[in-house]
């Protein structure tokens, strides 16, 4: 098979160079001097102008290969007819991806479990009813006595709803320990917050002391569970990561590979001519090279 498209490439090429030649040799305006006729051959027919190159059919596009794979990662490696190397980037794409996808939903529930934690063992009222137990302890300096807050963070009373906006004001005007206002419940904050400073620590139920540094086994608990929910979303986001540099790296090695295919499968050609006194022989020939 390959002798057969050898022979074939090659007469075609014979035929395209005959009819170059023989145009070319149709220009020329010989004097009949032999010395000067020579020249003018060689001068007409240069030898690095009846150069001609050719590539085989089946020429892969860089581009084309590069956006393949950046789209689907393997895609531009597939096109390039390298199989194996397109199954490693797609083997590699379903690992991240199931990887981002198995984690995450870990993280959602295990962010679930401590959120219902959360729930059940901390109060907003708990937490407000300590601070205004413990005010002159905490800033003795407070312009307003107990009183003074008592009225504005439970209106109704202990038993009744907290006004948020009221004890955030209070949380400012202590300053000193309590750095952070309580976000509304429900909020990534509000779960974040009541966990991670000691600020919060009188709202878990199993709290006992006057100290708010005295941290409870709940508080701990929580903080641990928290932990964990933050590692499960580390692993899947790195994953994610891994997905976005699995496409760049595909699309780069296709775009390098399919320029390698091309390398790996030129051919070059030229017409080798042969100044006589009076006329030009041209003798085709053909360099095949493949690049490994």
């Amino acid at each position: 098979m390959k002798k057969i498209f050898f022979s074939l490439f090659v007469a075609l090429f014979l035929i395209s160079g005959f009819s170059y030649g023989q145009s070319e040799k149709d220009n020329l305006i010989l004097t009949g001097n032999l010395y000067r006729d020579s020249k003018i051959v060689l001068n007409k027919f240069d030898q690095e102008n009846m150069f001609a190159a050719y590539q085989m059919s089946g020429k892969k596009s860089p581009v084309k290969a590069a956006l393949f794979s950046l789209v689907v990662p393997g895609a531009g490696q597939f096109y390039n007819g390298n199989i194996l190397l397109s199954a490693i980037f797609i083997a590699a794409e379903a690992v991240f991806i199931t990887t981002a996808v198995i984690y995450n939903n870990k993280g959602n529930r295990q962010t679930d479990d401590f959120q219902n934690f959360a729930d059940q063992h901390w109060s907003i009222n708990r937490y407000a009813g300590w601070t205004l137990d413990h005010l002159s302890n905490l800033n003795s300096s407070l312009p307003h006595d107990e009183t003074y807050y008592e009225n504005r963070v439970f209106p109704n009373g202990r038993s009744g709803e907290v006004v948020l906006s009221e004890l955030n004001n209070l949380e400012r005007d202590i300053e000193d320990g309590y750095s952070h206002n309580l976000p509304p419940h429900g909020e990534q904050q509000y779960y974040e917050l009541i966990g991670k400073y000691p600020q919060y620590s009188s709202g878990w139920d199993d709290f006992t002391g006057n100290d708010y540094h005295n941290l409870s086994p709940n508080f701990l608990n929580y903080s641990g569970q928290r932990g964990e929910a933050n590692d499960l979303y580390r692993i899947s986001t790195r994953a994610v990561a891994g997905i976005y540099i699995n496409h760049v790296i595909s699309a780069l090695e296709a775009a390098w590979g399919a320029s390698r295919f091309n390398d790996n499968l030129s051919v070059n050609m030229r017409l080798r001519t042969i100044n006589l006194t009076n006329r030009v022989e041209y003798v085709p020939t053909m360099n095949i090279s493949f690049s490994f």
